[in-house]
């Protein structure tokens, strides 16, 4: 499902009342704006309420053995973050198997899955004791790279968005509530490729858990309800190519299933 078809109804009608967001000028209730621009939207779960994403922040190389795969030393690398924008969501539907482009450029498009976590609290400096109490929620999602272009920028010592950041490069399933779901500290992470199992481990093998990821964004970037986190992908991450489909696991959520197109 393209994200601005589902959404562009809800992005009108923000437009339209004034939810323009921290771009708009303050004191300024409204804009008149020459085109509408699509807001970003996902599904909360066991509600009629929509989930707004303002900022996606992803942490690389946040399992030992897949740091250890892409090179990098576990024990000595400290968290790094970067980010994809907003229209690279791609909504996907539990018990459903949308249709993901192949992106153009690239002869190597890589899958990573991640456990998000989505704020409803912001702040600066949140310590780590507090900063789970920011969550608002929780899904999965894929973090889709074009690791060749990835690969090449980093050679050249230039920044890799191309590699990251693109359109619908980070499909993603409803948000479930911590309320209703509570936190994950633990359990079984995996992604198979055409049935067979290709990343497989447990998400307490991450190096830097939820809590530290939002403690140590939060001394960067003031945090804000909207952001969600990718928080980091287990090792044994590959390819797929047209016709291949993905099927992502975390526990006590439901699948996450796409088809290459």
């Amino acid at each position: 499902m393209d994200r601005r078809d589902f959404f562009q109804g809800a992005a009108a009608s923000a437009v339209a009342t004034g939810l323009a967001g921290c771009a708009t000028p303050a004191g300024t209730a409204s804009a008149r704006t020459p085109f509408a621009v699509p807001a970003t939207y996902i599904p909360i779960v066991g509600s009629d309420e929509m989930f707004p994403v303002r900022r996606i922040y992803c942490i690389g190389r946040n399992y030992r053995a897949h740091s250890i795969e892409m090179g990098s030393n576990p024990d000595r690398e400290p968290p790094f973050f970067f980010q994809k924008p907003t229209d690279a969501i791609q909504f996907v539907q539990a018990g459903t198997m949308p249709e993901h482009p192949y992106p153009p450029l690239t002869k190597n498009y890589h899958y990573e899955a991640e456990l998000v976590a989505a704020l409803g609290k912001g702040g600066r400096n949140i310590p780590i004791s507090q900063a789970l109490d920011h969550v608002w929620g929780y899904t999965l999602g894929l973090d889709m790279t074009r690791r060749d272009l990835q690969r090449a920028m980093g050679d050249e010592k230039k920044p890799w968005e191309i590699g990251k950041s693109f359109d619908r490069s980070a499909p993603i399933g409803a948000i479930h509530k911590v309320a209703q779901i509570g936190h994950f500290s633990e359990g079984a992470i995996w992604l198979k490729v055409n049935g067979q199992l290709k990343q497989s481990a447990d998400l307490k093998m991450m190096i830097w858990s939820v809590a530290e990821q939002i403690s140590k964004l939060s001394e960067a970037f003031e945090m804000f309800p909207g952001d969600i986190i990718y928080s980091g992908t287990p090792e044994n991450v590959g390819p797929v190519v047209r016709g291949d489909v993905i099927e992502m696991h975390i526990d006590k959520l439901p699948n996450l299933t796409v088809k290459i197109v």
